[in-house]
């Protein structure tokens, strides 16, 4: 029977898990305490992938302690051989009397498989405590294990009138500089960048994150430029390569500017078409090949259409500056010819509004029909 205690316990076992944010990659990020007698005797994370899971972590804590204890974790324990051993058998040989998991693991090489084996090896075992939030927190995770294809994530910021840029181009700077250093911290979470090759022709990004002390990496930035046409002293291609590049590109781009590129050091990928452009589900599926789990998304009003009509938006972050831009030529966060019936506008669920400086943060996931 689950108490208000135990969910005491999971908040833990969940702050635990966020610690390891950007840097489990292909793994899930999990957090686990080991309880005794009302006493935290042990508590541990996964912190990258190939070293203990958080489970062996909390139990080398407890030692001789776990002996009768419960053990919380954010995620099911996994019963398969990987790059460490199960933990289903660590749990059983620590002693572990009961065990409260946040979330069944959805790959199908463990998918409730874990908790069998506990419950098998006579353990009691409890799932489902927090488990929308245990979801959450490995969004990215769930949907790249059931479906291949990296969890998207569409970053805007706008005017309080949904202005991206004024009627002339200009968009730095919209939002603070609090979102600033809040998108600097997503882009060096996430697994690769991506953006389109008119964001890079105005901006001139580099599409880098700033140095981050946890993860220390800069994600692998994409650009889709269906011909091509990113300029050769664009910021992004400045030799040496800041962060490692991928161009999607298409068989109508010129063979000698891939070439060009290639010796640069930067990846070009040929990919096929969909209606004369990059097709953004193909770019996906190859992303999802090479196990970029988490894609930012930050191209312009053009290239988040692209991927809302597909379906292909996972969540909205949408970062509202107070101010006021107005204007017919002003472009707003999406583009393309829209929908012609209200009934026909993509709902979104789970909205949450925060602080952001002086800016407000709207994070929030589209229903797709």
């Amino acid at each position: 029977m689950i108490t208000p205690q135990d969910k005491k316990y999971m908040d833990l076992a969940l702050r635990l898990a966020r610690k390891a944010d950007g840097m489990t990659n292909p793994n899930p990020r999990v957090g686990a305490v080991v309880v005794k007698s009302g006493r935290i005797v042990g508590k541990g994370y996964h912190r990258r992938a190939g070293t203990p899971h958080a489970e062996i972590h909390a139990l080398r804590e407890a030692g001789k302690l776990a002996r009768g204890a419960t053990l919380f974790v954010t995620l099911e324990p996994c019963d398969h051989h990987g790059r460490t051993g199960p933990c289903t058998e660590a749990v059983k040989a620590a002693g572990i009397r009961r065990v409260v998991a946040g979330m069944r693991d959805p790959n199908p090489l463990v998918s409730g498989k874990g908790l069998a084996r506990l419950r098998r090896q006579g353990v009691r075992v409890e799932s489902g405590l927090q488990e929308k939030t245990c979801r959450d927190l490995n969004e990215d995770y769930v949907k790249f294990i059931t479906t291949g294809l990296p969890f998207v994530t569409f970053k805007a910021a706008a005017s309080l009138d949904g202005r991206v840029a004024t009627g002339t181009g200009e968009s730095r700077w919209i939002s603070g500089e609090a979102s600033r250093r809040l998108v600097h911290r997503l882009r060096a979470k996430s697994d690769a960048i991506l953006a389109g090759i008119g964001t890079v022709r105005k901006d001139d990004p580099e599409l880098t994150a700033r140095p981050d002390r946890k993860t220390g990496k800069n994600p692998l930035r994409v650009v889709m430029d269906s011909r091509l046409g990113i300029p050769l002293n664009a910021r992004m291609l400045r030799s040496p390569l800041p962060a490692p590049t991928l161009i999607a590109t298409t068989k109508k781009s010129s063979p000698k500017k891939r070439e060009i590129l290639r010796r640069r050091g930067v990846e070009v990928l040929v990919l096929p078409e969909n209606k004369g452009k990059v097709d953004p589900r193909a770019l996906l599926r190859a992303l999802g090949k090479r196990g970029v789990m988490s894609l930012l998304l930050e191209g312009g009003p053009e290239l988040a259409s692209a991927f809302l009509q597909a379906g292909l938006i996972d969540k909205l972050m949408i970062f509202l500056a107070p101010k006021l831009i107005g204007g017919k030529l002003a472009p707003g966060i999406l583009a393309g010819v829209g929908i012609t019936r209200l009934k026909s506008a993509i709902p979104v669920r789970d909205r949450k509004i925060q602080k952001v400086g002086e800016d407000l943060l709207i994070t929030a996931y589209p229903v797709y029909p």
